[in-house]
């Protein structure tokens, strides 16, 4: 009986030490950053609704294809931490994404466009139709296979014995979007 005790006690020990190590870590706060748009997190998804809803270029069909590539984007993401630095309440930490290559596909439509511009003219306006041009550039997102790797680093900030990731820069989140050039 006195063995069984102490044995309960050392995988304790163990267990609790084990689990206590596991304190939030700057990793560990960009791992659930990310989490939440591969689990399509309320909060990541309303910032997507109120982004589309103010790109007046869209139409209601194409905001809803949009969202969709983007929710598509954000559930393939997948990452790597490659390096953590921590100095005092702040850190760093590199991380490689893998995301759809939106940009390469808007690349060839913008080129696509610039050769062939009659093709979006609005006949009765005279002049381009930025919504044929709009839902060119979202059926070419569409196709899109192949993905790319992109290297962000996330800065962040203890505050009140947590983690806090600053707020991240427009190209960083082009990267984690697929639409960095």
């Amino acid at each position: 009986m006195k063995k069984l005790l102490l044995f309960v006690i050392a995988v304790f020990t163990i267990f609790t030490t084990a689990c206590g190590n596991t304190e939030a870590t700057p990793s560990k706060a960009v791992e659930e950053f990310l989490g939440k748009y591969q689990s399509m997190d309320q909060n990541v998804l309303t910032q997507l609704d109120d982004i589309v809803e103010d790109d007046d270029s869209l139409s209601d069909d194409a905001r809803k294809e949009y969202k969709s590539l983007m929710e598509k984007q954000y559930q393939n993401l997948s990452y790597k931490i490659k390096d953590e630095s921590v100095d005092g309440d702040d850190a760093n930490v590199l991380v490689e994404v893998e995301v759809y290559d939106y940009a390469s596909a808007l690349a060839k439509a913008k080129e696509y466009y610039e050769n062939n511009k009659e093709e979006f003219e609005d006949e009765k306006r005279g002049g381009v139709d930025d919504s044929k041009y709009m839902d060119y550039k979202i059926k070419e997102m569409k196709n899109v296979t192949d993905k790319r790797k992109e290297e962000i680093t996330f800065v962040l900030e203890k505050e009140d014995g947590k983690w806090k990731i600053d707020d991240l820069s427009d190209t960083d989140i082009q990267k984690i979007h697929g639409l960095y050039q």
